[in-house]
């Protein structure tokens, strides 16, 4: 039985299913992308293919409704905040439309004997295994680089998204793309591990937990192929004594609770220093108390259904396990009674080092609270974690938070900002949150070959 099908969270029922591809077919899928990669796409000239990359992001802003009601179908997210994906996917490939000739150009270097030049060139067949909670962005923000750079690209998305994942593949069919230069998958973790070992395959790029992480990047490193991991994360969203809370408020709301926490870089540990606690947790709490729950296709409606059964009861059964451990809950983390995989917002405090929820990721809405006394000890609390992605420091004196910010351990922080993505600014952490970066121009030089060329 098929594994990839679509069912609406906001009603439980499922609405489409999808066969697998069988060996035979992922093998011939295989064949058309590597033989296209190596006869004609990476022979294209970059004006050649920015006009199908753009052309492709032109389509997706003409149809940005049409796409992102398939999102909150399939997934469950709110349809505004489903469109802003769809235009936020569009600028990504416009942004390496534009820019990845000037990124790849050849680079001379200043060497003391001889002329020396380093080319960008692309590696071959890129394997992407991605994720359901963003499924336009994460497939823009691998398709759109690898594209550019002369690359093809094949893609194993998330089962809970299929018509996400068939949808993307014609967008670039639409524009112009040759059969092989994006090729969709519905295959199992079986057949990904074969793919992964197989020759043509030059490239492998994952975005999701850090069980799938370390699983497929155990699989490409023993094949010796270059990878990228964008895992999981527990970013800090720290307060300081000088914070504006009327400005502070709005942003952890929506820095946690945006598609309803199920974000790597969501604001998942607050933690406020304790002049401000009693009233941050007040405020945070009357803001959640606000939340109005349904389809989300409703206008009105602010916060849709979990994009699963189980990502709502996963979620869910952490509060408890939480609670058990002594933590509080203030407000939230039940089931709602109502159609769908509705889950009420969640506030945990006291929340101490020995609560097992201490060291997980909750990738649900769910905002635990830390107190503490001191600039140096909100570094510290923020840093005392497996996970390296993102962060935030919230505070009067933009000067006095770039200063902590440098002192955060991770591959982002932002100030007096929500943890964030542009297709400017390189995204990627450290530790268990993985390694490489996607987006800006280092996102565009991960899956290149860069080759000296020496002379004398």
């Amino acid at each position: 039985m098929s594994t990839y099908r679509t069912i609406n969270p906001a009603t439980g029922k499922t609405e489409k299913v999808f066969d697998l591809h069988s060996d035979r077919q992922l093998q011939e899928k295989l064949e058309i992308a590597h033989q296209l990669w190596k006869d004609d796409w990476r022979h294209r000239s970059f004006a050649q293919r920015r006009a199908i990359v753009g052309r492709a992001a032109d389509i997706l802003r003409r149809d940005k409704e049409k796409h992102a009601r398939l999102i909150s179908i399939e997934m469950g997210k709110i349809l505004p905040e489903a469109i802003a994906e769809i235009e936020l996917s569009a600028d990504i490939l416009t942004y390496y439309a534009e820019k990845a000739e000037h990124f790849l150009a050849p680079m001379k270097l200043d060497v003391a004997q001889g002329h020396a030049t380093v080319l960008s060139q692309p590696l071959g067949v890129i394997y992407c295994v991605e994720p359901w909670n963003f499924p336009y962005y994460q497939l823009a923000r691998v398709a759109a680089p690898n594209l550019m750079a002369g690359n093809v690209v094949m893609v194993k998305h998330a089962p809970g998204v299929p018509q996400c994942a068939e949808t993307f593949e014609a967008l670039f069919l639409e524009a112009g793309a040759p059969t092989g230069a994006y090729t969709n998958l519905f295959i199992t973790n079986d057949q990904s591990e074969t793919l992964i070992a197989r020759p043509e395959i030059r490239g492998v790029a994952l975005t999701g937990s850090e069980r799938a992480g370390s699983a497929v990047a155990g699989q490409a490193g023993r094949a010796l192929k270059k990878s990228t991991m964008e895992l999981g994360g527990a970013d800090a969203f720290i307060v300081l004594d000088d914070a504006d809370l009327d400005d502070v408020i709005p942003r952890a709301v929506a820095g946690r609770m945006s598609n309803n926490g199920q974000v790597c870089t969501a604001a998942k540990r607050m933690i406020v220093h304790d002049s401000l606690v009693d009233e941050f947790t007040i405020r945070l709490e009357k803001a959640i108390g606000e939340f109005r729950y349904g389809d989300p296709l409703q206008q009105g409606v602010t916060h849709g259904p979990m994009s699963s059964e189980d990502a709502m009861k996963r979620a869910i059964s952490q509060v408890e396990k939480a609670v058990k451990h002594g933590a509080t809950l203030v407000t939230g983390g039940k089931r709602l009674k109502q159609e769908g995989f509705f889950m009420g917002a969640a506030i945990l405090t006291s929340v101490t080092r020995d609560n097992p929820i201490f060291h997980e990721e909750i990738f649900g809405p769910v905002a635990t609270i830390y107190p503490v006394g001191t600039e140096a000890e909100a570094i510290a609390l923020a840093n005392d974690s497996a996970y390296g992605l993102g962060g935030s420091v919230h505070t009067r004196n933009v000067a006095r938070g770039r200063k902590v910010a440098e002192q955060i351990e991770t591959g982002m922080v932002f100030v007096n900002d929500i943890t964030g993505s542009a297709p400017d600014l390189p995204f990627g952490g450290i530790g268990n949150s993985g390694y490489g970066r996607e987006l800006s121009q280092f996102g565009i030089t991960e899956f290149v070959n860069h080759k000296l060329i020496h002379t004398p």
